[in-house]
């Protein structure tokens, strides 16, 4: 029944045909059972393990990649090669693929935890009423109809329409819903409002809130995948992750790459059809295979096969640097995501706030003799923390808050008109509360007043341990004062009052709405002498001017508080005692703004940053927030940046994508419309960041460029986001971004590095095939080189440091390029030079090494019909592996200056000198120690094709020469 909100009582128990007196039948249940289903969200379908593994493999240069080693395993098998040296290379590169591909399933699968963490919000029992009697039965078993009982503590088994209240109120902690930390009062009335959003459906209870005041009964009206909890989890199947703005750059890249390697290996085996038919290949068949190897070869060479796992790394260490931020990242790309964001919808409540209600202004009547009547005060603190000062209109502090009469009264009230309890936890650091975020404000309002008559007062309390200080003050006026009776908050009376004793003298302290309470005084309590006089018209009107104020202007939830000297015999409260009261004062608090979040904010306009907040609220509440803030600073008007869900929605299309592109405040809203705001900025192209922490924030988490939830969330939202902020401060969120963008620049950096060096092989291998002479690189050698001593620097340039103008810049477009087109150019620039150095240090050790054979040139670029013509040589000189090992010696020579080229994208070394980044020096250097082991021990010499050119050179080739030595 999607709109029992809506409907009367009687309405709603004909529609399942239930007697609220006997509740179901037997045969109702099994009846009901089949035409709504079980109270059960139904497990969704997990993708089979082998469809997680091939998706790792759906990309185009990993296609390219094991394309080329199963050609290189074919070939090494068609030219009869055996041993470990004929399967080397297929083997690496598959080993290489099989290691992302691990990576890749391991982190879908946690993806996958949120929707099973959504069942932990599911009531296991609940309180029936079937065939005239009330049993506690499974909650999987109810079905629409039943009659259930619920009071304080119990979790909503399912969604229920209110059909009776057993207790004076009900009141539901809605959090997980609505993100809102104030719970919710429920009633029985219908619902009117048009369009009526969670907030609205005040006689609804959903299931997994929590009942934390009260007693009441109430019908079922939907269960499973039909309640709100329901609703959440298809919202989440319904969202499909988005690929992150890197991933879609990197595959756009890599599709241009495999165009582009496509190209020039077809070019090379083409250029070289006329060799084919060269007897040293031994047919026209061999001829075509042999020039297809290096086409191959030109493959390897020209993908980045390190490329997935240096942008790992470096993504990784983003990520312990962020953590240091309070930012702890779940998933790796998420911290590059961060650096193109435009757009950052962030909650209101718990992260631009504390989520803490503090008492931040108190009004009392000063003095009924002279003006102005009345005189306001300003406590400092944002937290539940008893620290903080309490101000006079003059802005002078009070050293001792307590000598004022009023003050000292409103301290005595808040303590003992009140049922909730603050304390300290060790464990965390910090001062919680137990029972209603207003109450638990009074409580340290009465602690920052503090004690009368002790001279030492108040700086003797901070000689006190923490424990002990977050409820002295209260402990003791309830140590003084008895309760004897208390008549609970009521809706129709909007107060609470409660009977104290001390010495023989009976007081009642009262509590309520400020319309309540100043209706029900005669009297007032002045604050300069304590005096009692009568509270005329004209300052009646004083005290609701200032109410309108605080409550209007200011946007504070307001309480007055009054007292009343009763009769020393009685012992109990009627609600006729609630009159004739003497007002002592009003009390203004607010859940106040974090105070680091204006120059957070201040940084996010300077960087280009759109922050919308967004949040449950009514809307003048969020619009004086925002204004404390600092987030409407640079607007005139914010009458047409600021919507409630319902006005958003009223809007016609084109108003809607212009109230988008402006928005600031976005109020009233539930869980579909998070998810449909995420969805609508990223069809303008918008890059979106999305906080939260309740299960209702989840499907936007989930669908958002980067969900970010907060440490003190629900385990749904951080299972269903990207990232999540230890401290649930909105200012980490800003650092996080200036991490993300620097973090971005470095992978550009090694990217680009990878890129053209990998340009490098590809134009040594291809000038080497136009030219016509041997094989400079080995396929092996090639992969050594992408892996090793091009990962290593590469790695290291992602400690590259942040730039100093990093949050100055606006956010890079989402359609920019990783790669652009003057960057290929500057590219092939460096790969071909990087390429004619390789390939001029292998001639150089034919034609003019004295430690080489010293061919003439034209020997050199016929090798091929060696056998066929009669040579001063042996044709056995083009197998040696001399020319091949200063060949990579050159490269990797050469990739090292590269590397150093990189530490910025626009900067020389004369600004940027290559110790600003020692972990690029250390990089080199360990690169070419790892290349000198592999020259000079022998296992991996014969590994990786090379040999030792610096000894033994008087076993080389000369002219004339007709044996041959042995080589090492």
């Amino acid at each position: 029944m999607d709109d029992a909100f809506a409907r009367s009582i009687p309405e709603v128990l004909d529609f399942f045909g239930v007697n609220p007196t006997r509740g179901l039948s037997d045969t109702q249940v099994v009846q009901h059972a089949r035409l709504y289903g079980t109270n059960v969200l139904p497990e969704e379908k997990r993708a089979p393990f082998w469809k997680l593994v091939l998706k790792q493999f759906d990309d185009l240069l990993v296609k390219i990649l094991i394309a080329a080693a199963l050609i290189s395993f074919i070939l090494a098998l068609f030219n009869g090669e055996t041993g470990l040296m004929a399967f080397l290379e297929p083997s690496v590169i598959l080993m290489i693929l099989a290691a992302n591909a691990a990576v890749g399933v391991i982190t879908e699968t946690n993806a996958e935890k949120a929707l099973e963490e959504l069942r932990a919000y599911q009531a296991e029992v609940a309180t029936v009423l079937r065939n005239g009697c009330f049993s506690i039965l499974p909650a999987t078993e109810l079905v629409p109809g039943d009659i259930v009982e619920v009071s304080v503590g119990c979790k909503i088994p399912a969604d229920m329409r209110m059909i009776e209240m057993l207790s004076n109120q009900v009141r539901v902690d809605q959090a997980i819903l609505t993100g809102e930390s104030s719970s919710v009062e429920k009633e029985l009335k219908t619902t009117t409002t048009t369009n009526a959003v969670y907030q609205d459906k005040t006689n609804i209870l959903f299931s997994g809130t929590v009942v934390v005041a009260g007693r009441a009964r109430a019908i079922v009206v939907g269960v499973g995948p039909n309640t709100a909890m329901g609703s959440i989890r298809d919202s989440m199947l319904r969202t499909e992750d988005e690929g992150t703005p890197l991933k879609k750059k990197l595959d756009e890249f890599g599709t241009f790459l495999a165009k582009v390697i496509a190209g020039i290996c077809l070019l090379v085996w083409i250029v070289n059809i006329g060799h084919f038919r060269d007897p040293a290949h031994g047919g026209f068949l061999h001829g075509a295979i042999h020039y297809f190897k290096i086409a191959v070869a030109l493959a390897v060479a020209a993908i980045p096969e390190g490329l997935p796992a240096v942008v790992t790394t470096c993504l990784a260490l983003g990520t312990k640097r962020m953590a240091r931020l309070n930012a702890i990242v779940r998933s790796l790309p998420s911290v590059e995501t961060l650096g193109c964001t435009t757009v950052i919808c962030s909650d209101k409540t718990g992260t631009l706030t504390t989520n803490m209600m503090s008492v931040v202004k108190v009004c009392v009547v000063q003095s009924a003799k002279r003006n102005p009547v009345a005189n306001e005060y300003s406590i400092t603190g944002t937290t539940y923390a008893p620290e903080g000062i309490i101000v006079d209109s003059t802005g002078m502090q009070l050293d001792f808050p307590a000598q004022s009469p009023c003050l000292l009264h409103i301290a005595m009230c808040s303590a003992l008109c009140n049922e909730s309890t603050l304390q300290y936890n060790p464990d965390k650091g910090n001062y919680e509360k137990i029972g209603e975020s207003t109450e638990v404000a009074l409580r340290v309002l009465s602690e920052k007043v503090g004690l009368p008559g002790f001279n030492s007062m108040p700086s003797s309390l901070y000689m006190l341990s923490k424990h002990e200080r977050a409820s002295y003050c209260n402990h003791y006026w309830e140590e003084q004062f008895r309760k004897i009776y208390v008549l609970d908050f009521s809706r129709d009376r909007k107060m609470m009052s409660v009977l104290c004793s001390r010495n023989q003298m009976h007081v009642l302290f009262s509590k309520g709405a400020p319309e309540s309470i100043i209706s029900r005084c005669t009297t007032i309590m002045c604050n300069d002498d304590g005096s009692i006089v009568p509270l005329t018209a004209d300052i009646q009107a004083e005290l609701n001017s200032r109410f309108q104020s605080f409550a209007g202007k200011e946007t504070l939830r307001c309480l007055a508080l009054a007292l009343k000297w009763m009769p020393s015999d009685q012992q109990t409260l009627s609600f006729d005692d609630e009159k004739d009261l003497t007002f002592i004062g009003l009390v203004g608090m607010l859940d106040p703004p974090r105070d680091e979040v204006k120059n957070a904010m201040l940084s996010c306009m300077t960087a280009g940053i759109r922050v919308i907040v967004v949040t449950g609220d009514n809307k003048s509440t969020a619009e004086s927030l925002c204004r404390k803030i600092g987030a409407f600073d640079h607007l005139m008007e914010f009458d047409e940046y600021s919507y409630t869900a319902s006005e958003f929605e009223e809007l016609p299309p084109l108003q809607q994508t212009i109230a988008l592109q402006r928005m600031a405040l976005f109020t009233r809203v539930e869980p579909s419309h998070k998810r449909m705001l995420v969805e609508a900025l990223q069809h303008q192209n918008e890059v979106v960041a999305m906080t939260g922490d309740g299960v209702n924030d989840a499907p936007a988490l989930k669908k958002a460029d980067i969900g970010i939830a907060m440490g003190s969330g629900t385990a749904v939202a951080k299972s269903a986001s990207d990232m999540v902020l230890a401290d649930d401060n909105f200012a980490s969120i800003v650092a996080a971004v200036a991490e993300g963008r620097a973090i971005y620049n470095n992978t550009k950096q090694f990217i680009r590095y990878m890129i053209s060096s990998n340009i490098g092989e590809v134009v040594c291998i291809f000038v080497a095939a136009v030219l016509g002479i041997p094989d400079t690189l080995a396929p092996v050698q090639l992969l050594w080189v992408n892996l090793v001593t091009d990962g290593l620097p590469a790695t290291a340039i992602g400690f590259n440091k942040q730039d100093s103008d990093v949050m100055k810049a606006k956010p890079r477009k989402i359609n920019e390029a990783v790669v652009t087109g003057w960057l290929f150019f500057r590219y092939l620039v460096i790969g071909a030079y990087v390429g004619l150095a390789t390939v001029a240090g292998f001639v150089w050790w034919f034609v003019y090494s004295d430690s080489g054979p010293k061919l003439p040139y034209s020997e050199l670029i016929n090798f091929d019909t060696c056998s066929t013509r009669e040579t001063t040589y042996p044709c056995t000189v083009f197998d040696d592996r001399h020319p091949s090992t200063v060949s990579m010696t050159v490269l990797v020579v050469v990739e090292m200056f590269n590397a150093l080229n990189n530490l910025s994208e626009n900067q020389s070394l004369l600004v940027i000198p290559p110790w600003s980044n020692l972990w690029l020096v250390g990089s080199i250097i360990l690169t070419m120690l790892l290349h000198i082991l592999i020259l000079y021990v022998h296992p991996l010499s014969v590994l990786f094709s090379v040999s030792t050119f610096l000894l033994q050179q008087s076993t080389f080739y000369f002219p004339q020469v007709t044996f041959l030595p042995s080589f090492s």
